[in-house]
């Protein structure tokens, strides 16, 4: 049965919200004397973890599209509630996406998954339908998104707050289900200096 407006009916949990999280505005100049290039150069020396976000957008064709988006800006902030966050450059698809949709989910990828990583971070792609044709995964209850199998964990996400800085947009998720995969001996995929690469190598 169609609601009025000829969208098919979705899950509760993937409508896109009303009212979204107000940003807010840190944006700020560079400090003078520091280039993009001297802060690229620093800061690709931490070394970080790769994590695949993804969400599903209900209003994509007549069954919704996922959408996914390799990610090293992702970090815990609070145990007590549970919350993490994540960096989204500003005007993205996920960052678009995520401004609507109220939850997402988090694949902490292993260092078996490095192709999962590539082909997420593709620039200036149509579309992400394809992307998921052949990588194992299961929906997640609370999201809706895919979680990738195989992921050394997994996270499922509701956003709280979105706080615009510079170029960026930090999306701050209360974490609503979290799973780890059965140990199998693999290590985590790390990125350092531009490239993927495995831990300790």
């Amino acid at each position: 049965m169609r609601p009025p407006g000829g969208r098919p009916s979705v899950g509760r949990v993937l409508q896109k919200t009303v009212s979204p999280p107000p940003a807010t505005d840190l944006a700020i100049p560079h400090a003078e004397g520091v280039s993009n290039e001297e802060f690229r150069a620093a800061m690709s020396r931490l070394a970080s973890g790769v994590v695949l976000v993804t969400a599903h957008d209900p209003d994509d064709g007549p069954r919704g599209e996922d959408v996914g988006m390799t990610a090293t800006a992702f970090t815990s902030v609070s145990l007590d509630p549970p919350l993490v966050l994540i960096g989204l450059r500003n005007g993205s698809r996920m960052d678009d996406l995520l401004s609507e949709v109220p939850v997402w989910a988090v694949s902490v990828l292993s260092e078996n998954q490095r192709h999962i990583a590539g082909r997420f971070s593709m620039k200036n792609r149509v579309s992400d339908r394809l992307l998921f044709a052949d990588v194992p995964y299961v929906r997640g209850e609370a999201s809706g998104a895919p979680l990738m199998g195989g992921a050394l964990s997994v996270l499922e996400c509701r956003t709280e707050n979105r706080v615009v800085a510079g170029d960026h947009t930090l999306v701050v998720g209360r974490v609503l289900t979290a799973g780890v995969s059965p140990a199998d001996g693999s290590g985590p995929l790390t990125y350092f200096q531009g490239k993927y690469r495995q831990l300790g190598r």
